[in-house]
């Protein structure tokens, strides 16, 4: 693997992306994992472009991010975000992974972790994905929890998503968000979201109904100053969209058993259970991700250019 020989490390901002911060236009930062991991291809670089699309619509710049031969990338050009979509050998990459990949040359797609600090470290203020990692469930027995929760804890940007993967153990893991100091906001819902499903049952303290309204909380958060953490925007799938509420339950109790009978523990329950629902399901939790996904991102264009007006 070729070294790098650019020892700054610092995020190459796209043109795009450079040009709308130095006029104070709205930009969004966006994942590159879903794009590498999350979806088969050819369709993965379709809903890429999509999503790029949707925060163009709302009057946003769009700033995927992604690490390519040892140079974060924070906003990418055609040829790049094909290069993401179609390069097997892409790795995968959290927060922890991104010193070694900058300096071993390496390249790869960033998941929440290192987007937002990535993000956060270009200036970006808003950052959209689908789904939060968290406390997985029996953590007394594996202490496994999300690298996402303590990088949000000192990371000051403002992520929407449809709350944290319904495979985890969604009462601790907000649990854990409280204890960290990380701020959660429905957004027009007086529960969490579900991520596939529209509620997950568990209350949230604080209910926004506006991009205005959450310009405000995180205006009130850097007025206030302290701890740099993030803020939450706690956006549901529609109900429409979401994936069948009995299905989910069944699947997920079956899934879960699976694992325990086969064994199967730490880093290899997560992509076991999400391969099982989606099989299981028939492709329907990939759409209710995709629904998720879209809606997050076109609401976290409307809240940069709701900030950026203001």
């Amino acid at each position: 693997m070729p070294q790098n020989t650019d020892t700054s490390y610092e995020p190459v901002l796209s043109a795009e992306v450079r040009a709308a911060l130095a006029g104070g236009l709205p930009v969004v930062a966006l994942e590159s994992t879903i794009i590498a991991h999350g979806l088969p291809r050819p369709r993965n670089l379709r809903v890429a472009v999509e999503l790029e699309g949707i925060v163009r619509s709302a009057g946003a710049v769009p700033a995927t991010i992604a690490v390519l031969d040892g140079q974060a990338h924070v906003g990418l050009e055609k040829d790049q975000l094909e290069r993401v979509a179609g390069d097997p050998a892409v790795r995968k990459l959290g927060h922890r992974d991104l010193a070694p990949a900058l300096a071993l040359g390496a390249s790869g797609a960033t998941t929440v972790s290192a987007t937002a600090f990535l993000a956060a470290r270009a200036g970006l203020r808003f950052f959209a994905t689908g789904g939060l990692g968290g406390v997985h469930r029996e953590w007394a027995d594996s202490q496994d929890e999300s690298a996402d929760l303590r990088l949000l804890a000192r990371t000051g940007i403002t992520v929407v998503c449809a709350g944290v993967k319904s495979i985890l153990d969604v009462p601790a893991t907000l649990q854990r968000l409280e204890t960290l100091g990380v701020g959660i906001l429905g957004y027009g819902t007086g529960h969490f979201p579900g991520f596939y499903l529209s509620s997950s049952g568990q209350p949230v303290d604080w209910t926004v109904h506006s991009p205005e309204e959450v310009v405000e909380v995180v205006r009130a958060k850097e007025a206030l100053g302290g701890p740099e953490a993030a803020l939450i925007v706690a956006n549901p799938v529609p109900e429409q969209d979401q994936l069948d509420p009995s299905l989910h339950d069944r699947v997920l109790a079956e899934a879960l058993d699976a694992c325990r009978e086969r064994g199967i523990t730490g880093q290899g329950v997560t992509p076991f259970l999400l391969d099982q629902l989606m099989r299981r399901t028939e492709g329907a939790s990939l759409e209710a991700n995709l629904a998720a996904v879209r809606g997050n991102v076109r609401l976290a264009a409307r809240i940069a250019a709701a900030a950026a007006v203001r």
